[in-house]
């Protein structure tokens, strides 16, 4: 356990050995597979934990200042999906290259149009219009992209988001219409401010200073001190270790790359949920595999072993674009499966070897997954052995 983690689970055993004998009584479940903790957990540690609101924008020193020393982490790191999760939607490249997007709905007929840096969502039965100006687009758009605008200081969710998979417009997921609605429920979504502070605490940086939303001034998609925490400390303090000026100096900047596996998964699944965040949030079928951390901690592999070499970051380096390759994650496999039938478990290769093949693991026994509102295919993060016509594993 990572030393300024051990005091609050010590104080949290209680609270979090109830909730694992009350599941394991009522659901079922293995009682291995829930010993992380909600997000809101976590966010009671007095330490950082990513979405953890700053006290005041002087504590950030933003990515130039990490990129004076950690030039080609900060540089690589620019182009990873997650430093483009939130932009304005004028900057939108799905919406540049789709000016005119459109689709129906019984009789309703959803447009957004984009033309000279403005974009205008709109929706007309034929005899009405409702129209806005769409403010913020969440998603780098490879799979989805979701809208949100304002009127009158209230945040809305357009109905309609874009999908690659579709190329073109359709219902924003878990948002799409079951009857026959008024023109305005039939256009959005009003979104309450607990819900725009969790939005844009995972896809945004400095969104949140002390209890104040910081839209004027947040930082659109995740980047460095999103994940390390407000480096202004640290920048100073390492000017003056490199000045001479102290021979012996405190950091003062988190190192996820320090904490024990359960929490390494954790403070990803702040993000990417905890096995508690889904569970207490009602997430189940297709539409979990959207949840990569608590498909992790279900998995058998990581219930069994809490093993260090099976956490977010063994397979996924946050500083890097995504690898999309499947035969680049064997390694990380046979660090942990033997790789000859002959060749016996061991304590540090306690997994056995695969019948069929030691190269594209992932194309087996992490399939795709057709999550139908998202008009897309999702990688489950839930490794096993996968049966021909077995229902989706929950």
């Amino acid at each position: 356990m990572h030393p300024k983690r051990d005091c609050y689970h010590r104080r949290s055993m209680f609270r979090w050995g109830i909730r694992v004998l009350g599941w394991a009584i009522l659901a079922g479940l293995p009682v291995c597979a829930a010993a992380q903790l909600a997000t809101s957990d976590h966010l009671g540690d007095p330490g950082f934990w990513p979405t953890r609101p700053a006290q005041s924008r002087t504590e950030y020193a933003g990515d130039s200042s990490c990129g004076s020393c950690h030039a080609s982490i900060a540089a690589s790191s620019q182009q990873t999906q997650m430093a483009h999760a939130l932009m304005p939607a004028s900057a939108s490249e799905a919406l540049q290259t789709h000016p005119n997007l459109s689709f129906q709905y019984q009789g309703d007929r959803y447009q957004i149009q984009t033309k000279d840096g403005t974009v205008s969502y709109s929706v007309s039965d034929g005899g009405h219009t409702l129209q806005a100006q769409l403010l913020w687009a969440f998603g780098v758009g490879r799979v989805g992209q979701t809208y949100l605008y304002q009127r009158s200081g209230q945040f809305f969710e357009a109905r309609a988001s874009y999908f690659p998979g579709l190329q073109g417009l359709g219902f924003t997921p878990g948002r799409d219409l079951g009857g026959t609605v008024r023109l305005d429920e039939a256009m959005e979504r009003p979104v309450g401010m607990p819900e725009v502070v969790r939005c844009f605490s995972c896809h945004a940086t400095e969104a949140m200073i002390g209890s104040t939303f910081n839209e004027a001034n947040l930082v659109p998609g995740v980047h460095c001190e999103a994940c390390h925490g407000p480096g202004v400390r640290h920048a100073a303090a390492m000017q003056r270790l490199l000045a001479g000026k102290t021979s012996s100096e405190k950091t003062y900047i988190f190192n996820p790359a320090t904490l024990a596996p359960d929490d390494s998964i954790d403070f990803c699944g702040a993000c990417h949920a905890t096995w508690w965040d889904a569970k207490l949030s009602g997430t189940h079928g297709p539409a979990s595999t959207r949840a990569p951390a608590y498909r992790l901690e279900s998995s058998q592999c990581w219930i069994r072993t809490h093993d260090a070499r099976l956490t977010c970051i063994t397979c996924h380096d946050p500083h890097v674009p995504l690898q999309t390759n499947p035969q680049a994650y064997d390694v990380q496999c046979l660090r942990c499966h033997a790789i000859t039938a002959a060749a016996k478990p061991t304590t540090q290769r306690p997994g056995h070897a695969c019948p069929v093949s030691t190269s594209r693991c992932t194309t087996c026994h992490m399939p795709k997954v057709y999550v139908p509102e998202m008009h897309s295919d999702f990688t489950d993060h839930r490794i096993r052995i996968v049966k021909t016509g077995e229902p989706f594993p929950e």
